[in-house]
């Protein structure tokens, strides 16, 4: 927590230092930030930071595709000083479509290892999440389900829960596997994997996470964070029940 708070204050920092010819409130200095996080622990690092600062933190908050779309049409006159996205996916699409700009912070350079940072500079990673496997021990042998490769064995025909292919966590999933298997070894398992949905495709993590408790399926790849927030019961007492039959690096 003590580094994420460092690194935001870093970026929320220069992004205000960046934009001091920019057009501002007569009365007080603010930072607009545009994020597609949607957490509190964003949200009180944002706090600490006006209340240390005197800098207001305007935040506006929506799906980052959206985000993406908005400072498209604003172009250049778009008052947005940061913009939080939650995929890699999405951060590697501003930057090709030229929405991002270069920024120079030695904390950031500093805290925010190799391979997590892009080498123009105009974008930092800030946290990472795990795409991780949750699966029903009554439905299918969890032994038998160590990589994301078995996923494609025919014995689980019928059994494995997904988002749709436009999800963007899915995007990253697969752009992963091609670096570290190559193209063909991930088209393989691609149709293999396809082969064995359980139809039909799940608009979020939290209801693969409830299909797979409920047998509706026997595994899905989902974020580990929904299993922990479900865990700890931030959904509700069924939703941590849900969470609790299924085999997840969290249970």
């Amino acid at each position: 927590m003590q580094n994420l708070k460092k690194i935001f204050y870093s970026a929320l920092a220069c992004t205000f230092l960046f934009n001091l010819n920019a057009p501002v409130n007569s009365t007080e200095k603010e930072v607009k930030v545009y994020s597609g996080r949607h957490y509190n622990t964003d949200r009180s690092v944002f706090k600490k930071f006006a209340e240390e600062t005197g800098i207001k933190v305007r935040l506006i908050e929506a799906a980052g595709i959206s985000l993406i779309e908005r400072l498209k049409r604003e172009g250049e006159n778009s008052q947005a000083d940061l913009i939080l996205l939650v995929d890699a996916a999405r951060i590697t699409n501003a930057a090709k479509l030229g929405l991002l700009q270069k920024i120079n912070s030695i904390t950031l350079e500093n805290d925010v290892p190799v391979g997590l940072k892009d080498p123009n500079k105009e974008w930092y990673a800030l946290t990472r999440r795990v795409r991780v496997m949750v699966a029903n021990p009554k439905v299918v042998d969890v032994s038998k389900i160590n990589d994301y490769t078995d996923l494609a064995d025919p014995s689980l025909k019928g059994q494995v829960c997904l988002r749709n292919r436009k999800s963007p966590y899915n995007q990253s999933l697969v752009a992963n596997q091609i670096i570290n298997k190559g193209e063909e070894a991930t088209k393989n398992w691609l149709n293999g994997m396809i082969s064995n949905v359980s139809q039909p495709f799940f608009p979020g993590d939290i209801s693969i996470v409830r299909a797979v408790s409920k047998r509706k399926c026997g595994v899905g790849i989902v974020n580990h964070y929904y299993v922990a927030r479900m865990l700890a019961g931030v959904n509700g007492r069924r939703d941590a029940l849900y969470a609790k039959k299924n085999n997840s690096p969290y249970t």
